[in-house]
C-alpha cells in the first residue's frame, strides 16, 4: 500500500462546480463520511459510465449518512458533464491536480496512453457505455490516471491504483467497505487483477472510514 499522508492531501484546494468557492479537500469529510470519486476527465466516456455506476449507490449512501462527491482535474467538459446527468453527487475541480499527485495517481506518457486506451478493459467499458447511450470526447488532459485509497480519520484503510483506465472497484466492494447493504444492480465492470488473479493493492479494514477515494 502506498504511503499516503492524509493530512497533506486534505490541505489541497478544490473548487466547487456549483458555487465557484475554493475549499480545502479535508472540509468535505469533516462533518460526515464521504465517497470522493476522482475522474480522469469530464469528457471521458469511460469516466462518465463509471460515474453513472457509482451514482447507483447514492440513495444508499445518503441513507447511511455518507455524501458522494466527484472531483475532476480541469473545468473543461464540466458543463456538458453536468448537463448529461452522469453523476448524482456534488462536483469539484482540482485545477492544479495536486490531490491526484499526492494520492499517487500516475500520468501516462504520449506513447503509453495509446495502448492503455485501446486495451480490452477499456473496450469492454465502452461497449457497456454505448449500450446505455453514454458518449464521450477526447477534449482535455488525456494523460491523467487515478486510483482509490479508502481513509478513516488520519489513516488509509484501502488503496487502489489503476493499472488500466478501465479499472474500477465493483459496487459490491464499495458497499462492503462502507458496511452498508445496497440494493443496486451493477454493470459488468472490469477489475484490476495481477497475473495471479489477485485484485491489485486492495484490502479492507473492519472500521468504517470517513473518506473514500475512487477513480
Amino acid at each position: 500500500m502506498a504511503n499516503i499522508n492524509l493530512a497533506v492531501v486534505g490541505n489541497n484546494l478544490v473548487k466547487s462546480a456549483e458555487t465557484g468557492e475554493t475549499v480545502e479537500l479535508k472540509s468535505l469529510w469533516q462533518d460526515q463520511p464521504v465517497v470522493l470519486f476522482f475522474l480522469r476527465r469530464f469528457g471521458c466516456q469511460v469516466c462518465r459510465w463509471m460515474a453513472s455506476e457509482i451514482s447507483k449507490l447514492e440513495p444508499d449512501l445518503t441513507a447511511s449518512g455518507v455524501s458522494l462527491v466527484g472531483i475532476g482535474p480541469e473545468e473543461l467538459g464540466l458543463k456538458e458533464f453536468k448537463e448529461g446527468g452522469f453523476f448524482k453527487g456534488s462536483l469539484y475541480v482540482d485545477e492544479k491536480k495536486k490531490s491526484y499527485k499526492d494520492l499517487g495517481f500516475k500520468r501516462y506518457s504520449a506513447l503509453s496512453v495509446v495502448p492503455a486506451a485501446l486495451g480490452k478493459k477499456v473496450r469492454d467499458v465502452i461497449t457497456k457505455a454505448n449500450a446505455v447511450g453514454i458518449q464521450g470526447n477526447f477534449s482535455g488532459d488525456l494523460l491523467q490516471s487515478g486510483g482509490m485509497p479508502h481513509c478513516g480519520g488520519e489513516s488509509i484503510l484501502l488503496h487502489f491504483i489503476q493499472d488500466s483506465p478501465g479499472d474500477h472497484v465493483p459496487l459490491e466492494d464499495i458497499s462492503k467497505a462502507l458496511g452498508i447493504s445496497a440494493q443496486v444492480k451493477a454493470g459488468q465492470m472490469p477489475q484490476c487483477r495481477n497475473s495471479k488473479g489477485v485484485l491489485n493493492q486492495f484490502s479492507f479494514n473492519e472500521k468504517i472510514p470517513n473518506v473514500f477515494f475512487f477513480i
